[in-house]
């Protein structure tokens, strides 16, 4: 086990920090103290021929902008909220709107624009950083002081893990995630089209065509919704559904998990031989196929094209801030919020 840090220059005259963590199996997570983001996940395929497994930028000037969210921590909450704006104890909380009238991901400078505090943890079987922020009272919008405290580990098991802790002083919401984007083909060879997943869900929410939660759950018995016996990609990308259509031919919903405890999500790719499992204590998750990724981008190892990757957002959900009967992102003063998602690999 072993962690490295390296000094990132850019021409603007910011300086971050390079994390990269690798275990004893050849596989590494790079990360920046700029947005938590992952920058690169190497990971050996069936051959033992070792390659990247997330999208990210050839540029690491490229990260300042980042509307695609690539890898990035997101908060306070993840996901859209409709109007910009919610009540909470007979309050209305105005926020920055940043996509249209809504509000995404937490803000147009939130945590995925934070550069964070940063320690290293260094353990016989795992290495790891720990990332902190303070989130003062009306920063993008939000209600109380908040501490966050968010924790990347790398194990021996092939095994990478986030926690999310935090608490804030006045009642408020809170439902972080992170936004990585996988392809298990590596270093993006092909697209994600041909991976198969498998999920334990038998609703997911119902979306408008600007993707704002309706209100509604619909059963995905008989849909391509349906990914509890295993599900390519593809089918959704191919489906005339109208909410395959709303969100640009493919997926960016979410999920409600049917385990009450820790739910599992696999993803596997035939060709590399690559498998992910992820593991997690959160009620639910977005899955989104990068629908909206446009070409023009630089990446890593070629130029940005449609369902490059495949994000697993495991949250609470933002439709609870509207709508009752949802998986609620309300944390209430003083008290402690946790949640953790672990992601595996095999080949």
């Amino acid at each position: 086990m072993q962690i490295k840090q390296e000094q990132i220059s850019l021409s603007s005259g910011q300086n971050w920090k390079r994390f990269i963590l690798s275990n004893d199996r050849g596989m590494e997570v790079s990360c920046l103290d700029f947005g938590g983001i992952i920058t690169e996940i190497l990971m050996p395929d069936k051959n033992g021929r070792k390659e990247n497994i997330v999208v990210g930028y050839k540029n690491f000037e490229d990260y300042l902008d980042n509307p695609n969210f690539f890898g990035a921590l997101i908060g306070r909450v993840a996901g859209r909220i409709e109007g910009s704006s919610f009540s909470l104890n007979g309050k209305t909380f105005q926020l920055p709107p940043n996509e249209g009238e809504n509000h995404l991901h937490g803000g147009p400078d939130a945590f995925h624009k934070t550069k964070w505090q940063t320690e290293t943890i260094e353990k016989e079987n795992s290495v790891g950083v720990v990332f902190t922020h303070q989130s003062e009272h009306g920063e993008n919008g939000y209600p109380g002081n908040l501490e966050m405290k968010i924790t990347y580990t790398l194990d021996n098991t092939n095994q990478f893990s986030i926690t999310y802790q935090g608490s804030a002083d006045q009642d408020t919401v809170l439902t972080t995630t992170n936004h990585s984007y996988f392809n298990l083909s590596g270093d993006l060879k092909s697209t994600i089209r041909e991976h198969e997943v498998t999920l334990d869900s038998s609703q997911f929410v119902e979306l408008d065509e600007a993707l704002i939660p309706t209100g509604n759950k619909l059963d995905v018995r008989d849909t391509v919704f349906d990914f509890r016996q295993g599900r390519k990609i593809e089918d959704g990308i191919r489906s005339d559904h109208q909410q395959n259509r709303y969100a640009g031919h493919g997926y960016d919903h979410y999920f409600i998990f049917d385990t009450k405890q820790e739910s599992q999500v696999t993803a596997v790719d035939q060709t590399s031989g690559r498998k992910m499992m992820i593991k997690t204590d959160q009620p639910g998750m977005v899955m989104y196929t990068s629908n909206g990724l446009g070409e023009g981008l630089q990446l890593k190892e070629r130029e940005s094209a449609q369902y490059l990757g495949i994000c697993f957002e495991t949250q609470a959900s933002p439709a609870s801030i509207h709508h009752d009967g949802f998986p609620s992102c309300f944390l209430p003063a003083g008290e402690d919020y946790y949640s953790k998602t672990s992601f595996q690999f095999f080949s």
